[in-house]
C-alpha cells in the first residue's frame, strides 16, 4: 500500500447546512488524516481555473455559479491510497445514483450540488492540492 495525499472540497451546500463536521469525521473514520485545510471563498476566475476540464461540458456554468457562491473547505488528506479510498467515500458523482451511506449520497442536493469534490488520480491529485496550498503548508502524519 502506498501514502498518497489527495484533495478535498467541501462545497458550499454543506457549509450552509453546516454539516463540515460530519464530513470531516467520516473521512477521518475511514483512515485518511486531515494534514492541511482552510476555508477560501473562490473568484469566479479561480473556479473557472480550478474547473477548466469541464468548460466545454453544458454544466459548466452551473458549476462554477455553485462552486463561488459561498465560502469553501478546501483540504488535503493523507493516507494509504488516500486517492481511491477518498473516491470510494464521496461515492457517485451524481447522488441519485451514489450507494446509501457515502458523502454525496448523504449530503448532496443535486449532481451540481454534489456536497465534496476529490482528485480522481495522483495527477489531478498534485496539481490540485497545488492550486490550493504551498509545500510549508501541509503537516504530514503518517
Amino acid at each position: 500500500m502506498q501514502i498518497e495525499h489527495t484533495l478535498s472540497i467541501i462545497k458550499p451546500n454543506v457549509i450552509i447546512k453546516n454539516s463540515i463536521g460530519s464530513i470531516i469525521n467520516r473521512l477521518e473514520k475511514t483512515g485518511l488524516y486531515l494534514v492541511a485545510s482552510k476555508m477560501i471563498k473562490l473568484n469566479w476566475e479561480q473556479g473557472v481555473s480550478f474547473y477548466i476540464e469541464h468548460k466545454k461540458k453544458p454544466f459548466f456554468k452551473d458549476l462554477i455559479n455553485f462552486i463561488i457562491s459561498y465560502p469553501i473547505i478546501v483540504q488535503v488528506l493523507e493516507g494509504y491510497n488516500a486517492i481511491q479510498k477518498n473516491r470510494e467515500i464521496m461515492g457517485h458523482t451524481n447522488p441519485e445514483i451514489a450507494l446509501s451511506g457515502t458523502l454525496r449520497s448523504d449530503y448532496s442536493d443535486s449532481i451540481i450540488k454534489n456536497s465534496i469534490h476529490g482528485s480522481d488520480s495522483k495527477e489531478s491529485a498534485k496539481k490540485e492540492i497545488r492550486f490550493f496550498f504551498k509545500k510549508t503548508e501541509i503537516f504530514s502524519r503518517i
